[in-house]
């Protein structure tokens, strides 16, 4: 089937992320297109419109807009209408839908969500936080944590630190190093701990991968423990282990997308407190590697 191109105008009178969030993942059900994105942001004067307007007329096709300003909605429904494109705001029918069941009209308020209120400022606070408790800094500062990562070097902990932080979430992660201690502080852990599982051809990879970018200064790469297939295996086992002893549940990351691995944690971090609530072990008593990692018992 040949490919179809088509252009697709994203309009909001605030940053933009909404629609983009909608496009990406609606478009990525879809094979053999070609979708050119014309992003318009921060649309919030008929001055701005009439640019975005002259840019659907000149390059038409469907709009998905979030603008507020009714004189603004109608100005750029009547052109759409003229040219001969469909536009929709897809957040009409969820506000409708809100609006019914609360049972008050919504404020005509660009870019509520994006105001600098206390939510705002937890965020910002998890993101300096993630950068000062990377990579097993800070670890004094651990106790501070909402929840700890661990896994072996390049098994996306970083990556998913930073993510759950846009959350506001105080993310803290630690390697494990075959024979470099565990910060004390994870001896009795104030919160969820949660390891890291890649398989070793996909790590060997992404370190190979790695090495790679940064040069590997004067490492031979057929003698590098760190991409050595038998030291690889080890040290994932070794990971494995100690997870298993301290009762860490365990995420699979080898063909997670970064945004799965941080769903999975939220879910953990939530059973997590759960059983604290109810005063059970915060660990898990059977081998929590064991549906991930297909390891019976209490342990490998």
């Amino acid at each position: 089937m040949p490919q179809r191109q088509i252009n697709l105008h994203l309009v909001s009178d605030s940053t933009g992320e909404t629609l983009n969030s909608i496009a990406r993942a609606t478009l990525a059900r879809f094979d053999n297109h070609h979708v050119i994105h014309h992003r318009w942001s921060l649309v919030r004067s008929r001055l701005q419109l009439d640019r975005v307007l002259e840019g659907i007329e000149h390059e038409p096709g469907p709009v998905l807009y979030t603008l507020v300003d009714s004189s603004l909605r109608l100005a750029l429904e009547e052109t759409c209408g003229r040219v001969g494109v469909q536009c929709f705001s897809p957040l009409d029918p969820v506000m409708d839908l809100l609006q019914g069941a609360i049972g008050a009209r919504a404020k005509e308020k660009r870019a509520a969500q994006h105001v600098m209120d206390a939510d705002y400022f937890r965020r910002i606070d998890a993101m300096h936080y993630v950068l000062s408790h990377d990579d097993g800094q800070g670890t004094l500062g651990i106790r501070d944590a909402d929840v700890v990562l661990v896994g072996v070097s390049r098994s996306s902990k970083t990556p998913t630190c930073f993510y759950l932080a846009n959350r506001g979430i105080k993310a803290a992660n630690v390697p494990l190093v075959p024979g470099a201690a565990l910060p004390t502080a994870l001896e009795d852990p104030p919160c969820p701990v949660v390891g890291l599982h890649i398989e070793a051809n996909a790590l060997i990879d992404i370190r190979r991968h790695r090495l790679k970018i940064i040069g590997a200064a004067g490492v031979r790469h057929d003698a590098s423990d760190y991409i050595d297939p038998e030291a690889v295996k080890a040290e994932i086992i070794a990971a494995r282990r100690l997870c298993s002893s301290r009762g860490w549940p365990v995420i699979d990351v080898t063909r997670r997308s970064i945004e799965e691995t941080a769903a999975t944690v939220l879910q953990l971090m939530e059973a997590w407190h759960a059983r604290r609530k109810d005063g059970a072990p915060t660990h898990t008593p059977e081998d929590p590697a064991a549906a991930v990692l297909g390891t019976p018992g209490r342990g490998p």
